[in-house]
């Protein structure tokens, strides 16, 4: 009889330890569903993929405790596949250039610019020759350029390819095939400054951001990679934001981004680099985009 009852307190203590075991796995469970649901942003690889871990993994880190909600970066490979990233919802917020950022609202309903840097709406692109090539800096497109080695950077780059490729075309009524000897694309700035420093080609298309930093830092030398000549002003950089944000964390989620964007001060500015972040919208980049459809790289 002792014996039983025993064996009777035991299992009734074995289910009262179950039961408190599955209310606490039920209540993790329910705070883990108030948990706010990570969300990836990516940024065209301009630059080294070391240098832009780096610095971006510092935006999102201010970002998250900005806004409450996980916020992780996530690098791309190229141009193109930071727009397909974007289109598919594995990121939901990029750093894009002009065109890239024009073909990533295109293929996503309800996308969103939302900031860009102060000096993104008059952007210029560098053109650059080595100091043997006999071209000189010049006010006007230097006609010298003509039937040297040149490189763009990326094939998908505003400041790189897009721009500098419609200039060429509006003061000489040539495209870059017909204009230059051989045409490469680096993939990057950093790569184009470098092949036309060492002589790799004599001239080269590069933003100004990127040569005056590499200037700066001394990684080239100004009296060998010269600056020949500069582009007229244009729209470029940008963030844009999916739309499926508002959906995620609620309606207005996106202005308040929007808001923390444009409040980046001091030391994540020099992240992009920037002076100011400003508000965008999607209008400002109408220029790119109908010159990207006149060159065949949007549709």
């Amino acid at each position: 009889m002792k014996k039983a009852l025993l064996l009777a307190f035991v299992a009734v203590l074995a289910a009262c330890g179950q039961d408190e075991t599955d209310g606490s796995s039920q209540a993790g469970g329910a705070a883990a569903d108030r948990a706010p649901a990570k969300f990836y942003f990516s940024a065209i690889p301009d630059q080294g993929a070391t240098e832009l871990n780096e610095k971006f993994d510092r935006i999102a880190k201010h970002l998250s405790a900005e806004l409450g909600v996980p916020i992780e970066y996530r690098a791309s490979s190229d141009y193109g596949a930071a727009v397909e990233m974007f289109k598919n919802g594995d990121i939901h917020l990029a750093w894009f250039g002009g065109l890239s950022g024009c073909q990533a609202r295109a293929a996503v309903k309800g996308a969103r610019a939302i900031a860009q840097g102060k000096s993104d709406p008059k952007f210029i692109t560098y053109f650059i020759a080595h100091k043997d090539s006999g071209i000189e800096p010049s006010d006007a497109f230097p006609e010298k350029l003509a039937d040297t080695n040149f490189a763009f950077g990326s094939e998908k780059s505003t400041s790189g390819r897009l721009m500098p490729e419609f200039f060429i075309r509006k003061n000489t009524g040539m495209g870059p095939g017909e204009l230059f000897k051989s045409i490469q694309f680096s993939g990057s700035h950093n790569k184009t400054a470098a092949m036309v420093a060492s002589g790799q080609v004599q001239a080269g298309a590069i933003n100004f951001k990127v040569y005056d930093k590499m200037v700066a830092t001394k990684k080239i030398d100004p009296s060998v990679c010269r600056v020949v000549w500069k582009t007229p002003a244009y729209a470029d950089y940008n963030w844009t934001a999916h739309p499926d944000l508002d959906k995620r964390y609620g309606a207005g989620f996106i202005d308040k981004l929007q808001d923390a964007l444009v409040g980046l001060k001091g030391d994540l500015l020099s992240v992009f680099p920037r002076e100011a972040m400003i508000p965008a919208k999607n209008e400002d980049f109408d220029g790119i985009a109908k010159v990207a459809k006149q060159l065949d790289l949007m549709r």
